[in-house]
Parts: structure tokens; sequence; C-alpha cells
């Protein structure tokens, strides 16, 4: 059998950030029986299986209700589908009940997981050698890995105050800064937000430097108690300068791995770029399961479109936890010498320790305290040292969240003594 030297494939296959993506997706097949804070997955406590037949029935009675013959029915949930998507209606209208934004739902393109959707839409504005990325630092590793796939390089931006210094420095060196992609609420892995001035700002950088914003949002509908959600980007977007990236995967049902990308801006040909991702789309995944949309499209129907109100026990399961969190570290270092951050929502807190923090000590961390978390520096470009963890209060719960974090703060004691 032939063999195949890796320095001939892509270089993106070598890169960290894909590297990086994959040791965090399996270490938990590595340690089966460590606790898992490392990875951001919904809580399971509410999944059903007999829920997946009943979205599915009340999608087609929908379809019917619309006024398709039994044929047809099955052909739109059984057969190869639209590539934009068969729930592209329904999610628009999702958007106007718990996000207020209104959007034609042609602008909108459903894709296999929110990754599917940064892909695309890093492959459209990936034009020539001279065309950059701008994130926010630390950042989701998926949308660096995504980037390296396109040949995109990403220039960090540590903060909104430092990006007009970014973008100028950028065109300078003969770059063209092609977007900026942040998190706004409860950001992975930070847990920061921006506020809403921030907010506001960002729109008035993006419309002077002529930048789009990709916004990617899929921790907005879980507030900590008491605290009141802010406007999204493209809710507060009057000249469509953002590309909004959903996903279902944390209000829906993960196993569905069903995302989309709102794209209304308009191109030169007179169509939207949702139409231009379509046609990079129909060259990557065809279309999207329309049985896995079906399921998304009953779920919006059940919950007459308010994810927020379906998701209701999930929010209070998700802020409990971080309140858990937050209890728990101030018990155990009450001097300073560890700090955390204090997320008003969201899944993720990063603690910062005075010692060093990588793969080696989270095998570590496995092997001899049984509970898995994610070293920060996998969400930086830089190879510089960061001495901080990210953990996440979403996939575990009640007792066995206790253990972990006694598991957790018991390593971080032995290491500072």
């Amino acid at each position: 059998m032939a063999d195949l030297d890796v320095t001939t494939l892509h270089a993106s296959l070598t890169d960290r950030a894909l590297n990086s993506m994959t040791f965090l997706n399996e270490i938990s097949h590595h340690y089966p029986d460590a606790i898992s804070l490392a990875a951001g997955r919904p809580t399971e406590e509410f999944f059903d299986l007999d829920d997946v037949p009943r979205y599915l029935s009340l999608f087609a009675d929908y379809l019917r209700e619309r006024g398709l013959d039994e044929p047809a029915v099955r052909r739109t949930i059984l057969q190869y589908g639209r590539t934009k998507g068969i729930v592209h209606e329904l999610v628009a209208r999702n958007l106007a009940v718990d996000e207020d934004i209104h959007v034609d739902p042609e602008a909108i393109v459903v894709t296999a997981g929110c990754q599917e959707a940064m892909l695309l839409t890093l492959r459209a504005l990936r034009a020539d050698a001279t065309d950059v990325l701008l994130a926010i630092s630390p950042a989701y590793v998926g949308i660096t890995g995504a980037a390296r796939v396109v040949d995109l390089p990403v220039l960090p931006v540590p903060d909104v105050d430092d990006l007009l210094t970014v973008v100028k420095g950028a065109r300078a060196d003969g770059l063209r800064p092609r977007g900026f992609y942040v998190m706004p609420d409860f950001a992975n892995p930070s847990g920061l937000s921006m506020d809403l001035p921030t907010r506001h700002r960002l729109l008035e950088i993006a419309a002077a430097e002529d930048l789009l914003l990709l916004e990617d949002n899929p921790y907005g509908l879980f507030p900590a108690a008491g605290v009141d959600r802010l406007p999204t980007l493209k809710a507060l977007d009057t000249e469509r300068r953002v590309v909004y990236l959903g996903s279902f995967a944390k209000t829906g049902l993960p196993g569905a791995r069903v995302g989309y990308v709102v794209a209304d801006q308009t191109v030169s040909t007179g169509g939207l770029f949702a139409d231009e991702l379509s046609k990079l789309k129909s060259m990557v995944t065809v279309n999207t399961s329309p049985i896995a949309q079906a399921v998304i499209g009953g779920k919006l129907l059940d919950c007459d479109f308010s994810l927020t109100t379906a998701n209701q026990r999930e929010r209070e399961i998700y802020a409990g936890n971080l309140q858990t969190v937050a209890d728990h570290l101030a018990g155990v270092f009450p001097n300073g010498e560890v700090t955390w951050t204090v997320p008003s929502g969201g899944f993720f807190v990063v603690i910062t320790v005075p010692f060093a923090v990588d793969d080696e000590l989270l095998t570590t961390s496995a092997q001899e305290y049984g509970v898995l978390w994610t070293p920060m520096a996998h969400f930086y470009e830089s190879d510089a040292p960061v001495n901080s963890l990210r953990i996440s209060c979403s996939g575990t719960t009640g007792p066995q969240l206790s253990a972990a974090l006694d598991r957790l703060t018991a390593l971080i004691r032995d290491r500072l003594s």
C-alpha cells in the first residue's frame, strides 16, 4: 500500500488549530472514566428519543397544511432537498421571535451544523492571498481551523478597542481584512460578553471601515439568573454589515447537526450573499439532511418558534451550575492566588493559576485525578504559555459537577503546594 507524505498534503492537516479541534473532541473517549468539564455540550437531562418521531410528524403536518399531498410530503423529507434548506421559513420566524431579527427567509442557508456555515462563509470571502480574517482573541478553535482549511490567515484582535489598529496595520501591510469574527454573548472560550455601547461601537467601526462582522451566537439564549439579554449585533444591524452564524446544537438537538447562516448582503450580480454560499454548499454537502431539518422544524413548531421558552429548564440548570462553580472556587481559593471569570451566562468559566497549563497537565488530570478540562492555550494564535484553563458548566450537573470540581481543585491545590 502506498504511503503518503504528510508534507505533500494540505498544510492545514498539520496546523495546531485542526489538531486542537480533534484533540478536544476526542479526549473524553480516551479517558471514559474521567468526569468531563471540557466539552461545551448541552445537558442531556431532557433528551427523549420519543421526541424525534413526534417532531417529524409535526413537520409533516405543517407541510400538509401548506397544501402538499402525501407524495410531496414524503419527497420533501426523504428525498434530496433544496440546497438552501427546507426549514428556512421556520428559522426566519424563530429569529424574529427570539432575537428580533427580521430577514427574508431566502437570505438563510441551512447548514450541516454551524461549522459548515463558517466554512462556507470563509471560503466565499477568501478571494486571493491578500485576504485575512480578524478574530477576537482568544477565539473558538473551530473558526481558526476553518480559516486554515481555506487558506485564510487569521489576525488576532485582543479587544474591540484594538480593532481599528489591527485593521489599519493589516492594510498598511498590503492585506485586505474581509471580516471580523466575534461572539458577543457568553463567548467560547472566555465566557465574556460585550456590553451594549461596545456593540454599537463595533457596528460603527464596521460601517466606517467597510468591514463585515461574522457574529456567532450559540449561547445567547442562556443568560444567568437575573441577567437581561442584550440585542444581537444582527438585531442592531441596519446596514447589513453582519453575517449571522446560528446553530440548533445547544438549543435544539445537537445530534441533528443543523445550523444556518443569515447572509442578507447583496452582491454585484444583484442577488444575495446567501445565494453565493448556496453554490458552495452544493459542492460540499449538496444539502443538509432533510430528515434532520424536519426534526428541528418540528421542534420549532412545537414551541411556537420560541426556543427561549423551550429551553427554560436548561437555562435554569446552566445558571445554577455557573453559581455552583463560583461558590466552590470561592470557598477553596479565598486568597486570590487562583482567579476565575464570573460570566453573566453561557457555558464557560476560565480559571487562571500561577503555573503552566498544557496538554501534559491535562493528561495528568485525566489519569490521576479523573477530571477533564481544556487548556486555554488551544484558543490563542501564538505559542506563548497560557496559565489558564476553561471549564464547561453545561454537560455535567448535580453531584457529578461537585465531584468534578473537587477533583479539579485537588489538582490545583497539589500544584500550588
